[in-house]
């Protein structure tokens, strides 16, 4: 599925990720974690996942690679994995813009409930999942490692 819309004054198209993405895709993962993804799991979740979906954000005019989203769609369920944006495009709605994509195209596709792990330290992101409508369901102690840190467990029953 394929979407344009606008962030923030940019023309965002939102399209399925593919290998090619990956070069654009893997200096945004270095940018945003301490931890980050490396190409082989990437792929595997291209290609070896048969829950999992990963699409990307571009600027229409340019087409820079703006972001990505992975999630699982498992069921009735989805569970959103990563969530990124590149450093230089950050805070003009591109991570919003994914985020409800996702949240339509799950919703469209029979999903009942959302959840997600977000860095009890990242309120940018806590904010941005609060104002969709997600609520905190619970804390995971020391679940993320380099620096070890809690887990902020968000779900969202009603979109």
């Amino acid at each position: 599925m394929k979407r344009e819309g606008v962030s923030r004054g940019r023309n965002v198209t939102i399209q399925p990720m593919t290998p090619a993405d990956l070069d654009e895709v893997m200096p945004i993962e270095a940018a945003s974690y301490a931890i980050p993804w490396k190409r082989p799991m990437f792929e595997a979740e291209l290609h070896g996942n048969r829950f999992a979906r990963l699409s990307v954000a571009r600027d229409s005019e340019q087409n820079a690679l703006l972001g990505y989203v992975c999630f699982w769609m498992v069921f009735d369920e989805l569970h959103l994995i990563n969530l990124s944006v590149h450093p230089e495009w950050r805070r003009m709605g591109i991570g919003e813009e994914l985020a409800r994509w996702t949240l339509s195209w799950a919703r469209e596709n029979g999903a009942r409930l959302a959840t997600l792990e977000v860095r009890a330290s990242n309120e940018a992101a806590k904010r941005l999942y609060e104002k969709l409508g997600f609520k905190v369901a619970a804390v995971r102690r020391d679940y993320y490692r380099e620096p070890r840190e809690d887990a902020v467990l968000m779900n969202l029953s009603e979109w």
